[in-house]
């Protein structure tokens, strides 16, 4: 599959041009023009991927719609470390660490996005230390997210979990219509598929959601977050800083010396747990 460009103009306006990615929204209008400079609109179709393991990526995509799986692969089974939507880009935790992808990311609902080569981003990170700042802010979500979803898995059950991916879901898509169906949640998550479908006819039973044949829509979305683990909590507060997150603010749990939380997982669908 291959992505849509389309043929529009780079940002070159005096005036602030409509942009919902919130990293791009939240830039001074001199960082957006600079940026704008190189960015180029993409249309994003479902099970494109954006970034492969072990490869040098050529671009950093800032998510306008859609959302995008990031997810790590391990003997045939994946598992999903973050979702990202219109708060977010593809790409980003490159900028510190490296210049090999360890991840995976999938369009999994389709979508828009801009994207900009990698080293024309470096190059406007040097010279605009803002679109830095802005761009930090983002990773050290990202990366708490990444980090707290491997102890979720160890730590939480199944109702918190999945209640809380379709909180961080529905977030990062801004919308309360998901068009996901259970056997990817089972298979994001590492639980059997039963187990998924029992727990969401249990959520639709009390009224928190509704299913139809590979939708899911939320009803009543605070008393989902109320069936949520501490995660959604922890994870919605990071994204929504103002400021880089701190250990002070933002804590991530240890757990233990003796947990290996991809051991954990990688047991699959049949593990105990679920």
């Amino acid at each position: 599959m291959h992505l849509i460009l389309y043929r529009t103009r780079p940002v070159r306006t005096n005036t602030r041009p409509f942009v919902k990615n919130e990293i791009l929204a939240n830039l001074s209008l001199p960082d957006l023009a600079a940026l704008g400079e190189f960015l180029e609109p993409i249309v994003l179709k479902a099970g494109v991927a954006l970034q492969e393991p072990k490869r040098c990526p050529d671009y950093v995509y800032f998510i306008e719609s859609g959302l995008v799986s990031l997810r790590i692969s391990v003997a045939g089974s994946i598992l999903e470390t973050a979702v990202i939507g219109y708060r977010g880009a593809v790409g980003a935790l490159l900028l510190v660490g490296g210049h090999v992808s360890t991840h995976q990311s999938i369009v999994l609902f389709p979508g828009s996005a801009h994207r900009i080569h990698v080293e024309n981003l470096r190059r406007i990170i040097d010279q605009q230390p803002q679109v830095c700042e802005h761009l930090f802010r983002y990773i050290q979500a990202l990366s708490l997210h990444c980090a707290q979803t491997a102890l979720c898995g160890v730590r939480h059950d199944r109702e918190k979990r999945l209640a809380s991916w379709l909180c961080l879901a529905s977030d990062a898509l801004d919308a309360h219509v998901l068009p996901v169906t259970h056997d990817y949640l089972s298979s994001a998550l590492g639980l059997r598929r039963a187990s998924v479908t029992e727990t969401l006819s249990r959520f639709e039973e009390q009224g928190l959601i509704r299913k139809t044949r590979g939708l899911l829509q939320i009803d009543k979305r605070k008393c989902l977050e109320e069936k949520a683990c501490c995660c959604y909590k922890l994870l919605s507060d990071a994204y929504a800083s103002p400021k880089p997150v701190t250990a002070a603010k933002a804590p991530v749990l240890s757990i233990g010396p003796n947990v290996d939380p991809s051991l954990e997982w990688a047991a699959g669908p049949n593990r105990s747990r679920g």
